[in-house]
This record gives C-alpha cells, structure tokens and sequence, in this order.
C-alpha cells in the first residue's frame, strides 16, 4: 500500500507506511457495530477500520456492506475483521474470498492463530494480515506463521482479551519491544493522544481504539446505548468468564443487570454456554440493545476508556483531537527537553 500524495499525518510509523495511512490509529472490528458507515468514516478520518464479517448473516448482506464501505470511503482502502475462533454458517473463507473480490488488501484476524490456508490467500491476493492477540507469546507465534503485523490487547480491552485478565496493554508495548520484529499496535483502555504519544514512546507503531469510539455519531446503534456510554465512567466495566475456557475466556463488558446475573450463575456452577444462552445470545444482543436501546438487557463490549467520552460526535473530531492533543504533548516534552539542555549547557566536544 502506497502513502497518497499530501496523506502524511504528525507521526509516520512503520504501521502508517504498511497501511498508508495518515495517522497511526486502528479502529479494531466491532461485532455488530462495525459497519459500512463506521468503518468509512474512521478510514476518511485518515485511520484504519475494519468491518467485521460475522456481523453479516448473509453473502448477499456481506456483498451489499462491502460496495456501501467502497462508496462511502471513495475508494480508499478499508480493512475487514476476521474472527478465527467463531464457528458460523458461513464459512471464513468464504467472508475472505468476497472481500478480496470487492478489493480489501488488509485484514484483521482474531481469536486461533491463523491457519496456513487462511495466510497463505491473503498473501497471494497481496493483502495485508494484521493478527490481534492478547499475549506477547501468541504474537511471537503469528509472526512466526507469517503475518504482517500484530495487535497486542491489554487487560482494559473491552470485549475479548482471551485468557488476559491482568497484563496492562501499556506494559504489553513495553515488553514486546525487541520481541517483535514486525510492526504492532498496542489496545485497551486507549482514548487520548496522551496515551497515543506515550504507545509510540514506549515502541508501538499505533495505538488500536474500541471502546472511544462506539458512541460516534457514525456508530450505527440506538441513542440509548450511546447515552449509556457517555454516563460511564472507568468503573462501569466488569469480567466475566475469567479462566472459563468453554465460554472463550475473559469478556470485559458493560456492568448491567445482565452482566451481574452472569456472575451469579457463573459463581452457583454454570460454565457451559447452554446455561447462558438466554442472556447472552448475539442476534438477543444486537436487536435489543444496539437496535432497541434496553441498556440492562445483554453482555455488551465496554472497556474503561469510556470515561473518556463524554459526549456523541463525529469520529472525525475524536481522532482529530487525539491527534491533536498527542502533538501538545510532543511539544511540551521537547520543551522540558529544551529547558533542561539550556539549565545544563552544551556538553564540552
């Protein structure tokens, strides 16, 4: 992928480059969110989204949201999320083959280490794999099988951190520097350009964002949910299934009704999916709570990064403002730097 003429941002990073993108910055895929009108607006606001494929029960609706993304970003590259560790009626590789169809050369993969096959397609398309895990051991592995580049996520991610329930993603970037030898993006809990401009101090090549960006206008979901997110604040978020393998591991999720009846049955004995499944069933999830706005019904994604929103706007004023704010802060860093050099003097040659 080729940087456009007059498309380069403040931060230039082996991510913007692989990406060609304008600032280091990753929507990473949202089930049931990332669509054709949030993906566009956050690849128009010079990032990086992915729709996710799963949130799609046909090939004829997956066809559809693929032209309407093409439309809408005019043409610009836009990623596609692909989850390896759910099982649907659709098959992944089929999602894969009609999105390289429509022309997406980059794509996100999460759950399993991608397999061989899933790789080896994309490569032959010349696209691009960006795998997402939760743990640095996991991302040495996905390098090893070949992929482009790795997104590591911290214990404050909202939605799936897989089995890491207590690795912050700020130590994750610290601890995967001089580990990886392709670029990374580190997530959880990210929501300012404070913390984008202290990830790419510390070695990440861009930062991933979730949660700061689900209350956006482009967000297609009832403003009862986007109400819910902007009341929140860092403590309105919870785990459940922590070290419950049958259920995929950890979910960090909105501390609602539903998530408190989770833990009540998971703490009487419940483990098996079964025994959740009336409370927990995404097509349950996506018509009541995204479309009908029953905030206390459902187990929905949400990390402590909402306290960081505090209001409904464009995704374009959001990254416009972490971009922004990471650049004052940049600035004021090479003050002290400044400040400190004249205080000491020049060092004797």
């Amino acid at each position: 992928m080729n940087i456009p003429d007059g498309a380069s941002g403040l931060f230039r990073t082996r991510i913007t480059e692989l990406l060609g993108i304008r600032h280091p910055i990753l929507a990473g895929g949202l089930m049931w969110l990332s669509d054709a009108s949030y993906v566009a607006a956050v690849v128009n606001a010079g990032c990086m989204g992915f729709m996710t494929s799963r949130s799609f029960a046909t090939l004829s609706e997956w066809h559809t949201a693929l032209d309407d993304c093409s439309r809408l970003t005019e043409g610009k590259s836009f990623g596609v999320n692909l989850s390896t560790s759910r099982h649907t009626a659709i098959p992944l590789m089929d999602y894969l083959h009609v999105a390289l169809e429509h022309g997406v050369r980059c794509f996100e993969t999460a759950g399993r280490a991608p397999s061989d096959e899933l790789i080896r397609e994309i490569k032959r398309a010349g696209a691009v794999v960006i795998h997402k895990v939760p743990l640095l051991r996991h991302a040495v592995t996905a390098e090893r099988l070949g992929v482009d580049a790795i997104t590591i996520v911290g214990m404050e991610c909202g939605g799936h951190p897989g089995v890491n329930t207590n690795i912050p993603a700020m130590f994750a970037a610290a601890q995967a520097v001089g580990r990886l030898h392709i670029p990374f993006s580190v997530g959880g809990g990210i929501g300012t350009g404070r913390q984008l401009l202290a990830a790419l101090a510390m070695g990440a090549d861009a930062v991933t964002l979730g949660t700061r960006l689900v209350a956006a206008e482009e967000v297609s979901a009832h403003p009862a949910y986007k109400g819910r997110v902007v009341e929140s604040d860092e403590t309105s978020s919870l785990v459940v299934f922590a070290g419950n393998l049958k259920m995929g591991g950890a979910w960090r999720v909105l501390d609602n009704a539903t998530a408190r009846e989770v833990r009540r049955r998971e703490q009487a004995g419940a483990q098996t999916y079964e025994e959740f499944k009336d409370l927990i069933a995404g097509s349950l999830v996506a018509e009541r709570w995204y479309r009908g706005g029953e905030t206390e019904f459902g187990l929905v994604s949400l990390g402590p990064a909402a306290c960081f929103v505090d209001r409904v706007e464009p995704i374009a004023a959001i990254i416009e403002g972490i971009v922004a704010e990471a650049g004052e802060y940049l600035n004021h860093l090479v003050a002290m730097r400044e400040r400190a050099y004249i205080r000491a003097g020049p060092m004797a040659g």
